[in-house]
Parts: structure tokens; sequence; C-alpha cells
């Protein structure tokens, strides 16, 4: 265990390393950001901070089907869909579906010709999306909903509880917390 650690902290030392030496643009009158490993350019800091993960010998976040290992969990939840076959982006013109957002968009606009316009830095709506069965919802209670029905052991539902319990029932004994204690009872009559 104390050799894993190691690598890990040589490993994010590196990446700080590896940030330090990128404070540099690529020349003066450019405000792009250079990889010192692989010279890719990257137009924003953030995004070369992000990429020099991938240079890291530790990856964190391992694929439980092939054992591939990421170092965000997008990029893990991202790779899992090529296993799960989960495509919850569907063109509403050709029904074609796609793993991520950025595919969809980019089929509207080769091969339909629908430009998405999007103010800066707009968000889109977001989809919740299960992971175990492809279920998508545009409202997070429906989603927590289905998993709670369809899927009770998902660490999805797991995440959800440590994020919506409050830190003074998360005891020892709260921890088996049935997952309807959550939920107010539906009123039927008024």
């Amino acid at each position: 265990m104390q050799h894993v650690y190691s690598i890990f902290v040589y490993s994010s030392l590196f990446v700080y390393f590896l940030l330090y030496c990128s404070q540099a643009h690529v020349s003066s009158s450019s405000s792009d950001f250079l990889c010192p490993v692989c010279n890719k350019v990257f137009p924003l800091q953030r995004m070369l901070t992000r990429h020099l993960k991938c240079h890291s010998l530790v990856k964190r976040h391992p694929c439980r089907f092939c054992g591939k290992g990421f170092n965000d969990t997008f990029d893990l939840k991202r790779h899992m869909r090529t296993h799960t076959g989960i495509r919850p982006y569907r063109c509403e013109l050709c029904e074609k579906a796609f793993t991520q957002r950025c595919s969809l968009e980019s089929h509207l606009r080769k091969i339909h010709g629908v430009r998405q316009q999007y103010a800066y830095r707009q968000r889109r709506s977001k989809i919740f999306v299960c992971e175990d069965c492809g279920f998508t919802s545009g409202r997070p209670d429906e989603y927590f909903i289905h998993v709670r029905e369809h899927h009770p052991g998902s660490p999805a539902l797991r995440r959800y509880y440590r994020k919506h319990i409050p830190e003074r029932m998360a005891t020892a004994a709260d921890q088996n917390i049935h997952p309807f204690i959550l939920y107010q009872p539906a009123s039927f009559f008024i």
C-alpha cells in the first residue's frame, strides 16, 4: 500500500511539475497553452490542466469491465458506455443514438444541417442517465425514483443518499436506511 501511495504522490507531483513547465504560452502573441509532454496545444489553461492528468502514472478510476484506468469520472462514464451500449442522446430526426451530447450535436450539424445556438457559457438542459439500463429523464426526482425502484444497490443511489441525508442522521445505525423514507408519500386526497 505504501508503494501505491508513493506512486500517487510522485505522479501528482509530476503533474504539478508539468503545469509549472507549461506556464509559458506557445508564443508571445498567442494565448494557447502547450503540453510539455506531447506538445498538444490548448486554448485555455484549465483544458491543459485536465489534459496533463492523462500523463499521470496513477489512474484512480478503473473500468469494472476491462480494467482500463481513468483520472476523471467523466472519462470513465463515457468509456463504460462502450461496454454497456447505453446511448442516451437520441436524434429526433432519424432516431440515431449517441453516447455523448457533443456527438449528437455534431451529427445534427453534419447530417441534418441543424446548428445549435447557445449563448456564451449557456448551459444545455441536463439529462439524468441511469448507467445500469439507459433510462433517461430531464427531472432528477423521476430519475432517482427509477434508480430506487429498479436498481436499489446502485452506486448512484448511495451517492444521492450521502448527499441528501443530513450529517446528524448518518450514524452507524442509520447506514441501512430504507430508500422510501427519503420521499414523501403521495397524497391522493386533497
